[in-house]
């Protein structure tokens, strides 16, 4: 179901479809063999309400859970591009041969970091990810060198730096990797189908056409639609734009 949520596009579609044919499917299936009566309505009503109040209570739990994942990622990669630029500052602290050594990685190391926000590809993913780890252990390396034959105070504020670098890079990760469980959107998805059925089941007429069965479904699809685009980091079109590390790259320019 991952790569289902990860467009959301497709699965407004799977929404909006599942919960049509709910909603319509219970008019054929079940207003068709038992019809409610009247002394039943009363209580029928009760648990219709107590089944869209919980649904919605659940959108607004899930909207909450996306939007505070969202702006997680946006804050690491602010720290990402400050821990950046202060490393390349730091870097004078460093040998004179060191130091230009360590900018250039940095500044290939910023490009890979771009490129990890940017990209969609898994593939072209898997690449940066194999090249940003081949960086992190040539930079780690620069500076370990750098403190072995200088262990000075001062040095160990370049050390410090490189390691709060590498430390954004994994806390970006596995901010990424944070998004609404599957098992929560399985629940959702049954209870507003479910929602949706009762909806179909209690309406008061007998054609599938009501334009009316439609609203509900289109508005929970879009609802959770809605939700998938923010929790999804590259498949949909609320994405974190890297402001901060391009306009890093840009003051780093020659």
């Amino acid at each position: 179901m991952q790569p289902l949520l990860s467009h959301p596009a497709f699965f407004f579609v799977a929404c909006f479809a599942l919960m049509s044919l709910g909603g319509c499917g219970s008019i054929f299936l079940l207003r068709r063999q038992k019809k409610l009566d009247n002394d039943v309505l009363e209580d029928f009503g009760i648990v219709q309400a107590a089944t869209l109040t919980l649904l919605a209570l659940l959108i607004g739990f899930s909207f909450s859970m996306a939007v505070s994942r969202y702006d997680q990622r946006k804050n690491y990669e602010e720290e990402e591009a400050n821990a950046i630029g202060t490393e390349y500052l730091r870097a004078d602290l460093a040998q004179e041969g060191n130091a230009g050594n360590i900018r250039q990685l940095l500044k290939d190391y910023l490009e890979q970091r771009l490129a990890f926000y940017q990209t969609r590809a898994p593939k072209e993913l898997e690449k940066i990810s194999t090249q940003t780890g081949e960086l992190e252990t040539k930079l780690w390396q620069s500076v370990l060198t750098e403190a072995k034959s200088n262990p000075t105070p001062v040095v160990a504020l370049l050390v410090s730096g490189m390691n709060d670098v590498i430390n954004t890079q994994g806390y970006t990760q596995a901010a990424w990797w944070n998004r609404i469980p599957v098992s929560a959107w399985i629940l959702m998805m049954v209870i507003a189908l479910f929602s949706s059925m009762l909806v179909g089941y209690g309406a008061r007429s007998n054609s599938a056409k009501s334009a009316y069965l439609f609203i509900l479904p289109l508005m929970v699809s879009l609802s959770m639609a809605l939700i998938a685009d923010i929790d999804s980091p590259r498949g949909g079109l609320i994405r974190v734009v890297p402001q901060n590390l391009i306009s890093l790259q840009h003051s780093l320019a020659p």
